[in-house]
């Protein structure tokens, strides 16, 4: 063998040796500091409120009714924000009942009240002719009183509130009829109020000249709203908790200078007036008691000329007891505070839906 054939053999036997390994430990030493190098530090976002707010509620200073025993468990744990399902508008139906069926589109079989929703339902639900998965329409049963309108013979109308529009409207048409024999009938409604004014995929939109159609429409602009679900026909934990929140409301706000503050919607939009009352399940029984409050868009802060920090907006809040009522009363009714410990979620005037 020649010297060059010696030298080609030893280089290939070195070749073939095993190449030696880190242990484990290093390895994981190893590929945890790369990992870390190659991560770059997050930098936390200090985005502001888009409304003013107090954490906790205050405690009252008044003696007020202790919270009701419940019937299953209030969940306290999981964190309230966000868990508001997002909707573009909430339609209240006035019913006159403090309770329903399970299924609100099952009740008021003999009530002009019923068959509004049955028409919204079948318009606005799954498979419904104006149905879009971008456009929630809450439909929500109330227990504000329908207009004296709705209750003659041969009326074929029935009451509801729309917010974020803050309209009232005293005489919506019932009947749904795919004939043209009706000048006017519940897809007038909807499509004159409840359709987007811009469509995402290129469907249905809102045909604002149908709104001529309604002339005794009302505008509400001083007046606060309070509703708090009440549907015992769902979840008994919001038909006890309800009614208890709803009679201190009253209390504390006529307390405050509302000197109507009800379910009677005899009075509907005077400064003095504040509109309470039960509503059909929203969503989250297990965090009862839930409370929306919009505040109008011409309210003002209390005792000032200022503009309302919260005008033209809903909060909803949940865990909702009536030692809370005051400080929901006295921070955001009043303050235009929102109280982030029971904060949901909320609504803009545009429809925007608010976080924090």
């Amino acid at each position: 063998m020649t010297g060059r054939q010696r030298i080609m053999r030893a280089a290939s036997v070195q070749c073939l040796s095993p190449i030696p390994r880190p242990s484990t430990a290093a390895a994981t030493r190893f590929l945890s500091s790369t990992s870390l190098r190659s991560q770059p530090a997050r930098i936390p976002l200090d985005i502001p409120p888009p409304f003013p707010v107090t954490k906790i509620c205050p405690e009252p200073s008044c003696s007020c009714p202790s919270t009701p025993s419940m019937p299953a468990p209030i969940d306290f744990d999981q964190p309230l924000n966000g868990t508001m399902a997002a909707y573009a508008q909430q339609l209240l139906v006035c019913t006159g009942q403090p309770d329903w069926t399970s299924r609100i589109e099952e009740d008021g079989q003999d009530q002009n009240w019923g068959e509004l929703v049955r028409g919204l339902k079948r318009l606005l639900g799954r498979g419904g002719k104006y149905a879009d998965p971008f456009n929630n329409v809450l439909v929500t049963n109330s227990s504000f009183l329908p207009s004296s309108s709705t209750s003659t013979a041969t009326s074929q109308t029935a009451s509801a509130f729309l917010f974020p529009s803050f309209k009232y409207f005293p005489s919506i048409p019932v009947n749904l009829s795919e004939s043209t024999d009706f000048k006017t009938d519940v897809s007038t409604f909807v499509r004159a109020f409840l359709l987007p004014s811009e469509s995402r995929h290129g469907g249905k939109t809102r045909e604002d000249g149908l709104a001529s159609e309604f002339p005794d429409a009302v505008d509400l602009q001083h007046s606060p709203v309070v509703l708090i679900c009440g549907h015992g026909g769902r979840d008994m934990r919001c038909g006890v908790m309800a009614p208890v929140l709803e009679k201190e409301f009253q209390r504390v706000l006529q307390s405050k200078g509302f000197a109507s503050a009800g379910s009677d919607n005899s009075v509907i939009d005077h400064p003095d007036h504040a509109h309470i009352g039960l509503i059909s399940h929203v969503g989250g029984h297990k965090y009862a008691g839930n409370v929306i409050v919009y505040i109008p868009p011409g309210m003002k802060e209390a005792g000032s000329s200022v503009v309302h920090p919260l005008a033209g907006k809903g909060i909803w809040y949940g865990r909702i007891e009536p030692k809370h009522v005051q400080g929901v009363v006295e921070e955001t009714i009043l303050g235009g505070k929102v109280i982030t410990d029971h904060f949901r979620g909320g609504i803009d005037h545009d429809g925007g839906i608010l976080r924090l």
